[in-house]
């Protein structure tokens, strides 16, 4: 363990660090925009090993395996909560493949690996081979978010890591009972019964909870503010009744209940599915220091050039292997294959699972299940560092990135609307207008705009459109109460600094004043719909201008004094939507889109404007 002359902490203050550390740990990966595995992997290690501040099994004794496997449960049910079937139309093939077929193969060459180049027993490779076959949907759903991959690969690496989870965790099962019946008296017959009984109590369990949930649901015999509470208890229960049965089993139970419910079409789904993930966000950065920091020294200075040969076995060669392999003859496209080949990243399941297994194997005289917990750790972090920086390269270098800067979504189709998408589109952003009412997008068909006819919160629009695309989402229609619906429920989505709407026509009002929970953000002006598409009949106009040493900001706004800043892009290619009170950055190298006043008072500003009408060295772009 960690230094032992340092005494343990108490371990309130010691939950108080990990979730600290854990949060803190997500919140500056999203700052620098890195894995924020990593981060949770360097906290644990910098706590435990390295300083001694907190050894989890002295300071929490007994609690420490529950808590593990309570929150890697919670955390397979959310990902289980998220396998909507509907999403999986483009990827079905690929996923039944690379999980009827691609597991059994990432098994064998994993415990081939882990037997011929880290030297173990065929015992623990067998076992530890298994649980390789997970793919951590923790890690990877951040990492598709970051590289914005085109719909179909996303969907094959996010539906096979989920789906994989608990088959990983159950094939490690399988093969520790096998390892038992070999080191004890016990039956092969009576070992096989005990494992079939094990998985039909799971699959009934959580297909029954499940069930069970949602008539309860939809009936309306739960009440709003206790639907969390009821799906968390029943959540525990089905995942301990399973595991009393048979060990890990458990983590079946609980994903096939997930699945269910989020098949169950339930009207109340997006407020459960939006807790899980809040309480998954909590409870990956906690298990992961806990786990970190549960290392010991010992452990960390035997890491030598076997267990870096394994990891870049297993990384270069036996993923690779198992997923071409599983896909050979399909109608998936090579650049596909070969980005889900070279795409593997392990997470929190690997860990857990690894360590508990790797202890009993050394319960039962196999010594080298102790190594199971540093070849875990040593794969997840390379795997993660390894994925996390170069998954957007490789997915662009074989055209698989949805786009190369996250776009702008109107939901509205009116001549400001068309307007605006143009400027947008000159500042080489993708764009896309959306309106249930097809005469109403006449004007961006004819613009040369993308265009999505029908209701932007139906299920449709996230299988036609592709929703990864976009960044920031502008609710511009001509009925209020629609965009505030549009802006209120898109926001935990896209993040509510990223959703704007024009201003409501009667929102000065005590009578119509909302919340500020419901809504989105002021957008430039702060005009109504009748406002700003006043504007586009009176002769005002959208304006992209690029900013330099020789033309800065202080110089447009002398240039064009009735004018105001509603966007500016870095050269990094970062957007920024501005609201009424809001600055554009104090830079040089960007550009930015304004909304020039008519042209009477525009003329006058245009004779001091500098010449030139192109997009380069501090010259404005008089296209816009």
């Amino acid at each position: 363990m960690a230094t032992s002359d340092i005494a343990g902490i108490d371990p309130v203050l010691g939950f108080a660090l990990v979730g600290a550390l854990g949060v803190g740990s997500q919140w500056l990966a999203w700052r620098l925009r890195m894995p924020a595995i990593v981060l949770m992997l360097l906290a644990g290690l910098i706590i435990g090993p390295v300083l001694g501040v907190l050894d989890p099994s002295r300071d929490f004794g007994n609690l420490m395996s529950p808590i593990i496997a309570i929150a890697v449960a919670i955390i397979l049910f959310e990902g289980g909560l998220t396998l909507n079937f509907a999403s999986l139309r483009d990827a079905a093939v690929g996923v039944r493949r690379l999980v009827l077929v691609g597991a059994p193969l990432g098994w064998a060459v994993s415990a081939a690996a882990l037997h011929y180049v880290a030297g173990l027993s065929w015992e623990t490779s067998t076992v530890f081979g298994g649980i390789m076959i997970v793919t951590g949907p923790t890690v990877i759903a951040p990492l598709l978010r970051q590289a914005r991959l085109r719909r179909r690969p996303a969907a094959l690496l996010q539906w096979e890591a989920i789906v994989n989870d608990p088959v990983g965790a159950l094939a490690a099962v399988l093969a520790f009972e096998v390892v038992i019946v070999l080191q004890t008296a016990t039956g092969a017959g009576a070992a096989i019964q005990d494992l079939v009984t094990g998985i039909l109590v799971a699959s009934v369990l959580g297909l029954a909870a499940g069930w069970a949930l949602s008539k309860a649901f939809s009936l309306g015999k739960v009440p709003e503010y206790m639907k969390v509470p009821v799906l968390f208890v029943l959540l525990l229960g089905v995942f301990a009744l399973s595991d009393a049965v048979l060990h890990e089993s458990g983590l079946l139970a609980v994903t096939l209940m997930g699945i269910y419910i989020a098949n169950a079409n339930l009207p109340s789904y997006a407020e459960l599915r939006r807790f899980k993930e809040h309480a998954t966000v909590m409870l990956v950065s906690g298990v992961f220091i806990l786990l970190a920091a549960n290392m010991t020294r010992e452990t960390l200075m035997s890491i030598d050039w076997s267990t870096l040969a394994f990891v870049a076995v297993v990384i270069l060669i036996a993923r690779p292997v198992a997923v071409l392999m599983s896909l050979a003859l399909s109608d998936i496209p090579w650049n596909e294959r070969l980005l889900v080949a070279f795409t593997g990243p392990r997470g929190v399941v690997l860990v857990a699972v690894a360590g508990l297994f790797g202890e009993r194997l050394a319960s039962i005289g196999i010594e080298d299940g102790t190594e199971v917990s540093k070849l875990a750790f040593a794969l997840v972090a390379a795997s993660v560092v390894l994925h996390g920086f170069t998954l957007q390269p490789i997915a662009r270098w074989l055209g698989l990135i949805a786009t190369e800067r996250p776009g702008v979504l109107i939901v509205g189709g009116s001549p400001w609307s068309v307007a605006l998408a143009q400027a947008l589109q000159k500042m080489d952003l993708p764009v896309a207008i959306a309106d249930p009412n097809h005469s109403h997008l006449r004007g961006a068909r004819e613009a040369g705009v993308e265009t999505f006819f029908g209701d932007i919160l139906a299920e449709v629009a996230e299988d036609r459109l592709d929703l990864v695309r976009y960044e920031k989402i502008i609710a511009a229609t001509d009925n209020d109460a629609y965009n505030t619906l549009v802006a209120t429920d898109l926001a935990p989505e896209f993040g509510r600094e990223n959703v704007f709407q024009l201003r409501r026509a009667k929102e000065s009002s005590s009578r119509h004043a909302l919340p500020p929970s419901l809504g989105g953000r002021k957008f430039g002006p702060d005009d109504t719909y009748l406002e700003a598409n006043a504007r586009m009949q009176g002769d005002c106009e959208f304006r992209v201008t690029r900013l330099s040493d020789e033309f800065t900001i202080e110089d447009w706004r002398e240039t064009h004094p009735g004018a105001m800043v509603l966007a500016d892009i870095g050269s990094a290619g970062e957007l920024r939507l501005l609201g009424p009170e809001d600055e554009p950055r104090e830079t040089v190298d960007m550009r930015i889109l304004s909304l020039l006043p008519a042209r009477p008072e525009r003329k006058e500003s245009q004779k001091r404007e500098p010449n030139g009408k192109s997009d380069d060295h501090g010259k404005t772009d008089d296209k816009g």
